[in-house]
């Protein structure tokens, strides 16, 4: 039998691992593999197990430790803290470090401890006044609490096959305390290994570090000085394997000239609801990927939320996030694409990046980002929420909205897409029989209009109508008119000379709902307000701008005498918006800047 040539990577327990925990399976896979790495020595021994001597000084049998960033650390600006990272259960030692650092912390007033994580498998608590239970954090915020503490602690009881918390610890200038368990003692350079498991012993340790400051500094100006273990470092050893075998090539991550990428784009599909959105966002975004020869998945998170909920599960967050960590496991994505997936966690796209390091994450939102607007508070918090996993963010507003984000996250403004395939209607090419076109979905709930609930353009709307007479308006939503979708929603557009393009709260720079590609992309002459800055993609030939509702009364009344004019605008319009701000080009754009393809091409709107 002729075998194809691996390199193999183990990260944990090889007798644990399915393939692996037998002689025969082990045996097997020395003959397939060109190279076996393993991330200790403690789990290439645990691989020797059973084996004859001859096997012990293979050389396809390598250890090549995992890597962390060295950080530039000024010693002088630790606090007295001590930090422990990990499952709060018993099998990490949470259950020993909680009981002696609480003594400690009785001992020594000036002291505080960290605890980081949130899996309480054994129902541990422990309670100081000083000592803060963060709960789980994003990796960024968890070193950045390392950069700050003098005494780290890893007392697992469990036999580690490596342990990236004590490597990222020691990395980060702290004195490291670690339990003599599996690979662990591999991970520091320079720290102290606690030979017996214990309160007592691990209370004595931290207590000697805390009196004594000339041991306790001299093990953290070693740590930082004799670490080597960088992701640089790392990475070229297993690039060496990589390429002897296989020759040069270049690198683990996607290639940004790929032609065929795997996307998953996670957002609302709207299963549910029988096909009343077959046009959103996310299908037009679908088609341009598609276009561009990319293979998709859907994902359609709410959904699956919807089915997935239960007693246990209230929400059904955790099964959401389950089943796309089992897909992605599948399907091994290159791109993952969100919009509006608000109940997929940081966490789970935390896992996902440490899990696939090449995996690119992009986001789209749509809703405003208007201090003065609708919604403000929650939709800054939306977005905020996965800014720092994100490799690139888009939103239908001017990026300058988002001063509240780090500067490291790239944000850009994308047009909502228009799809050919979706606005099929020429209404400058016949004779409507309604003017100004009007509709709007908020405050409906399940579909239709909430009792009650009013939206501030309703007054607009009346005011309008009130001033512009002999003007046939064909509204959905406002006025107690229930909404309309799917299908009977272009019936009704394609009746209209003129969409009226009016977006929730004030206007702001760029801001519009897709329903303005709906509008313009039919061929009706499209209103909008000046404020929102059109004015810079599109002239007075192709779009109607107005600044105030005396103006935008005139206009309408104006178009609606001049049939040759509305049919010159409608076609104008269409045509520009059709060629510059499709779903194709918008699909292209996420890309190029998500992966950081720098292109001669120009958008119009960038």
């Amino acid at each position: 039998m002729k075998y194809k040539k691996y390199i193999l990577y183990f990260h944990n327990d090889p007798l644990t691992m399915v393939g692996s925990k037998t002689i025969k399976e082990r045996k097997f896979l020395l003959k397939i593999c060109y190279r076996i790495l393993f991330n200790s020595n403690w789990s290439k021994k645990r691989f020797l197990e059973g084996l004859e001597n001859k096997f012990i000084n293979s050389d396809k049998l390598q250890v090549v430790f995992q890597s962390a960033n060295k950080s530039k650390i000024d010693l002088g600006k630790k606090k007295k803290m001590i930090t422990f990272v990990g499952k709060l259960n018993r099998s990490k030692g949470y259950d020993i470090f909680g009981k002696a650092v609480v003594k400690i912390l009785d001992k020594h007033k000036n002291w505080t401890a960290n605890v980081i994580g949130d899996e309480q498998r054994d129902k541990i608590n422990f309670l100081h006044k000083r000592l803060v239970n963060h709960g789980f954090l994003k990796h960024d915020k968890v070193i950045e609490i390392y950069k700050k503490t003098n005494i780290a602690v890893v007392c697992s009881r469990w036999e580690e096959p490596f342990g990236r918390t004590s490597l990222e610890a020691s990395s980060n200038g702290c004195a490291v305390i670690i339990s003599n368990k599996g690979g662990l003692p591999e991970t520091i350079t320079n720290g102290v290994i606690l030979k017996n498991l214990s309160v007592k012993h691990l209370y004595l340790s931290i207590d000697k570090l805390i009196k004594n400051t000339n041991i306790r500094k001299n093990l953290q100006k070693l740590s930082l000085k004799n670490f080597f273990l960088t992701h640089s470092y790392v990475s070229k050893l297993i690039d060496k394997f990589r390429d002897e075998k296989f020759g040069n090539l270049s690198s683990f991550n996607i290639k940004k000239n790929k032609k065929n990428l795997r996307i998953m784009h996670i957002t609302n599909f709207n299963e549910r609801h029988n096909g009343r959105l077959f046009f959103n966002t996310g299908r037009r975004l679908n088609n341009g990927f598609i276009r561009l020869g990319h293979s998709i998945l859907d994902f359609s998170d709410r959904d699956i939320q919807k089915y997935y909920k239960n007693i246990n599960d209230l929400n059904g967050a955790k099964a959401l996030n389950d089943k796309l960590k089992k897909t992605c496991y599948n399907y091994k994505p290159d791109m993952l694409v969100l919009g509006h997936a608000d109940l997929i966690s940081s966490q789970t796209l935390n896992e996902l990046k440490e899990d696939y390091p090449s995996l690119k994450i992009a986001q789209w939102f749509l809703d405003p980002l208007n201090k003065n607007g609708p919604d403000y508070d929650r939709n800054k918090k939306r977005i905020l929420d996965k800014s720092e996993l994100l490799d690139a963010n888009f939103i239908t507003t001017s990026p300058d909205v988002l001063s509240f984000l780090s500067k490291k996250v790239k944000n850009y403004f994308i047009p909502n897409p228009s799809d050919t395939s979706f606005e099929t209607l020429n209404n400058f090419d016949h004779k409507c029989n309604m003017d100004v076109f009007f509709a709007l979905s908020h405050g409906v709930h399940r579909g239709i209009l909430k009792s009650g609930k009013d939206d501030n353009r309703a007054i607009f709307i009346k005011k309008l109508m009130e001033t512009t007479e002999n003007v046939k308006f064909d509204l959905y939503g406002v006025n107690n008119i229930q909404p309309i979708w799917a299908d009977h929603y272009f019936k009704s557009i394609s009746n209209s000379k003129m969409g009226l393009n009016l977006s929730r709260g004030t206007p702001i720079k760029y801001y519009s709902s897709d329903r303005i590609t709906q509008i313009i992309g039919n061929g009706l002459v499209t209103l909008i307000d000046e404020k929102t800055h059109y004015n810079n993609f599109f002239n007075n030939d192709e779009m109607v701008f107005y600044n105030n509702l005396s103006d935008l009364s005139e206009k309408i009344l104006r178009i609606n005498k001049d049939e040759k004019l509305r049919k010159k605008i409608g076609r104008k319009g269409k045509l520009k918006y059709t060629k510059y701000f499709n779903s194709t080009l918008v699909a292209q754009f996420i890309i190029e800047k998500t992966l950081d393809i720098k292109t001669k091409k120009k958008y119009l709107w960038s």
